[in-house]
């Protein structure tokens, strides 16, 4: 790869900023903006962790330790990385399996992948992800997030809940007369302040208002609610040591299809970010750079014992809305983090638990996108099928199937909707019949005289697997073998190893049957796809025509070659 390729792969948003000039000015902004976004990711990182089945202080590592390496190599603007939602519902269901080795294993193995997505220049075509998936996986994830912290909203006397949905809410039913007063009360008074303080400003999170406000109540009015500190311990005040780990054959197996989810689900969620600091900025992100930063974050971050991170919308919002315009804000934001570990850190352990579960039900609430996923129930119903198919297995099974289903009924859907739009059929009659004065299209069907022993068939869109027996059915309409069959692609713009093959057999079974193919009207794609396959030498140069009126004067040649030929005998 030369250094000219590389660039179009990766070229970090930072040294552009740095090349272009950087102000004193543009820096206090960007400090201004990192902080708040430090103040807006701390409940967050700790409340993600804590959802995700791993201790708070991970949460805190990996905003710190991910945050800072996307943005030393990101290629947004204003992208602010860290520990996510989408995440929770993975993550909770590796740890409970396999422990912490597991997720460790799957996140390297996911950073690995991100990067190779990244020089693969990937970061377009993950676009092409079907609409309905999306919204059928993040609303399951919302729905699972919002239920795994019904337990310490209510306070309830549960030890550990399940991975899956359902089963939390069986365990919900057999513990609901545990319900403690105080935590249900400190809960809802956390739910309130974060949907009304709003209202009074946006430049102090409402988070930390709950946060700080909720924690001093419980302390100076004693109240039995549990709290970061008697759930987990002491919150350490610095990063772990950095270890390397060793994976054996066996995990790395179990843990590749994880990791390909959460590789999916970082690459989806950073380039969604991204699309969406770029309508807020004006800006245009580099999409493989992206994943690439990403990628190098996962793949260090498990050595500091943290968990996957990707692009985080909520926070890039914020940075922007606050004045933040290049990566030095989310680096701000990283080191801000590192300062309030090492002199606060030991603070976070007096945070109650029903405030953190308040906080992550009002980010599921957000996340769920529900206003869309009502609108998606009004779609055809191969959509809704897709959409509901996904949104269940996520609840009802795990994310990883959620999404390999979505994509595979989507996928199914599509060819079907190909099928369904792709035309193949015989066009003789109409071409000798149709009005002769209709010139407003010259490759219409206008009257044209088409002599007996010729057969013209018109194919109507893809010429694909989807449609290959669509294909032989029509072909067999015809009574008796003409003297020429033409083919009109004129509308085929592209066709595959199928069509190729089809086209193949036609050809075979034409010449046995003394018939000779033309082609009429073919586009850049199939010319090229059949004379890679050898079969444009096989057809014959002369037989493959730029319009149906250079395949009917071709046609007449071969009837005037054949009458010629049976005359001499």
């Amino acid at each position: 790869m030369n250094r000219s390729t590389l660039r179009q792969v990766f070229h970090p948003k930072l040294l552009t900023v740095l090349k272009e000039g950087y102000t004193l000015a543009t820096f206090w902004a960007d400090l201004t903006a990192g902080v708040i976004v430090a103040i807006v990711a701390l409940p967050l990182a700790i409340a993600f962790a804590i959802a995700s089945g791993v201790n708070p202080a991970q949460g805190l590592t990996t905003a710190i330790v991910a945050g800072g390496v996307a943005a030393l190599l990101s290629g947004s603007r204003t992208q602010v990385s860290g520990p996510t939602g989408a995440f929770i519902v993975i993550i909770y269901g590796v740890v409970q399996q396999y422990g912490y080795e597991g997720l460790a294993v799957a996140t390297l193995i996911a950073g690995v992948l991100l990067v190779i997505m990244g020089i693969a220049r990937m970061g377009v075509l993950l676009k092409f992800i079907p609409y309905p998936v999306t919204i059928g996986f993040t609303g399951g994830i919302a729905l699972i997030i919002f239920s795994g912290q019904i337990r310490d909203l209510l306070g309830l006397p549960v030890e550990s809940l399940p991975a899956h949905a359902v089963d939390q809410w069986i365990v919900y039913g057999g513990a609901l007369a545990g319900t403690s007063l105080s935590a249900l009360t400190i809960g809802v008074a956390a739910i309130a302040i974060l949907t009304l303080w709003p209202r009074v400003t946006h430049r102090i999170p409402g988070s930390i208002v709950a946060i700080v406000v909720l924690t001093a109540v419980v302390h100076v009015l004693d109240l039995p609610v549990a709290t970061v500190g008697s759930r987990f311990g002491e919150v350490p005040n610095h990063l772990p040591d950095m270890q390397f780990r060793t994976v054996s054959w066996d995990l790395f197996k179990a843990m590749f299809s994880p990791a390909i989810t959460i590789a999916l689900l970082a690459a989806l969620e950073s380039l969604l970010s991204a699309v969406v600091a770029d309508g807020m900025t004006g800006t245009r992100h580099r999409p493989n750079t992206e994943l690439i930063s990403i990628g190098v974050a996962n793949i260090i971050v498990p050595a500091f014992n943290g968990i996957p991170a990707t692009g985080a919308i909520a926070r890039t919002a914020t940075n922007i809305r606050n004045g933040g315009r290049t990566p030095v804000a989310a680096l701000v934001h990283a080191v801000v983090l590192l300062l309030i570990m090492m002199l606060f850190g030991s603070w976070a352990s007096l945070i109650p638990m029903p405030v953190l579960a308040a906080i992550l039900m009002v980010v599921a609430y957000h996340m769920s996108e529900w206003r869309s996923f009502k609108r998606m129930l009004k779609s055809p119903k191969g959509d809704v099928a897709v959409l509901l198919s996904t949104f269940l297995l996520t609840v009802v099974i795990d994310l990883t199937v959620a999404i390999q289903v979505g994509v595979v009924l989507a996928a199914f859907l599509f060819l079907q909707r190909m099928s369904d739009v792709t035309q193949i059929g015989s066009i003789t009659k109409d071409l000798r019949t149709s009005d002769p004065d209709d010139t407003e299209d010259q490759g219409a069907l206008s009257g044209r005289h088409v002599p007996a022993g010729v057969e013209v068939f018109e194919i109507q869109g893809t010429l694909f697997f989807g449609v290959i027996e669509q294909f032989k059915d029509a072909m067999r309409l015809v009574e008796r073998p003409p003297d020429v069959l033409i083919l009109r692609m004129r509308n085929v713009l592209s066709v595959d190893a199928s069509g190729i093959r089809a086209l193949e057999e036609l050809h075979r079974d034409s010449e046995r049957q003394g018939t000779t193919l033309l082609i009429s009207g073919i586009h850049s794609q199939p010319l090229v796809a059949l004379e890679r396959a050898g079969l444009l030498d096989v057809i014959g140069g002369k037989n493959i025509n730029g319009n149906i009126d250079e395949a009917l004067q071709r046609a007449g040649e071969i009837l005037d070659t054949k009458r010629h030929r049976a005359a001499v005998r």
